[in-house]
């Protein structure tokens, strides 16, 4: 496969890049009994990316490890190509866990992108692994606004759906939902609500983006 992560700043190099990603990109369950799930989620100081990961057991959401990584930005911030800003240090960060999860939960877009190339997605595809995305505003396509707490809808793009929108706490604007690599639609949505402890996002983003802003902070 080609480079997943070039410093060209090319449009068409990198369009063909995501069009690479869209292409090895699995929509069906391709992974074991999840015993851990880790979150990741970015903060920025100056030009540099922090990326924070956070593993937690997947059953009582305890803290069982975690790993952070800070890369100099090689790359503008580009609505839709996160990728080539914020890839990097995600995958050092991930090869410093000492053990590796069964599941990524990405604080990005999975396949709902208007390439089907979100950050989960192409941190899946670059890795190998499952993954899904968690982010907090639709990027692509159309979706009812659900009502009640624990309620969802189709996030549909294209005619087809590319993920959820899931109200996931009482006076709070919905999450979105959709799977990265190797995870199905209907799995994505489970995993997700399974990681729900009371807030808005799940516990891996959540405890993700604590972890990032305390790196930037220290």
């Amino acid at each position: 496969m080609i480079d997943l992560f070039p410093t060209t700043s090319d449009q068409n190099m990198l369009l063909e890049v995501q069009r690479a990603v869209a292409a090895h990109a699995e929509t069906e369950d391709r992974f074991d009994e999840i015993r851990t799930i880790s979150g990741v989620d970015q903060a920025f100081a100056g030009e540099k990316v922090i990326s924070g990961i956070v593993t937690l057991d997947y059953e009582t959401m305890e803290e069982k490890d975690r790993a952070y990584a800070i890369v100099a930005t090689e790359f503008p911030y580009i609505p839709t190509f996160l990728a080539f800003r914020e890839g990097k240090a995600i995958v050092s960060a991930y090869g410093k866990l000492a053990h590796k999860p069964e599941l990524l939960m990405i604080g990005r877009c999975g396949i709902n992108h208007p390439r089907s190339a979100g950050l989960a997605t192409h941190i899946g595809v670059a890795l190998d692994i499952p993954t899904i995305g968690v982010s907090k505003s639709i990027l692509c396509g159309r979706s009812e606004q659900p009502a009640g707490t624990g309620s969802v809808h189709l996030l549909m793009y294209g005619g087809r759906q590319i993920g959820w929108v899931l109200k996931s706490k009482e006076n709070c604007n919905p999450i979105i939902v959709a799977p990265g690599h190797r995870v199905s639609m209907e799995s994505s949505i489970e995993i997700v609500k399974h990681c729900l402890r009371g807030y808005k996002l799940p516990e891996p983003t959540r405890q993700a983006h604590i972890y990032a802003n305390l790196v930037k902070r220290t």
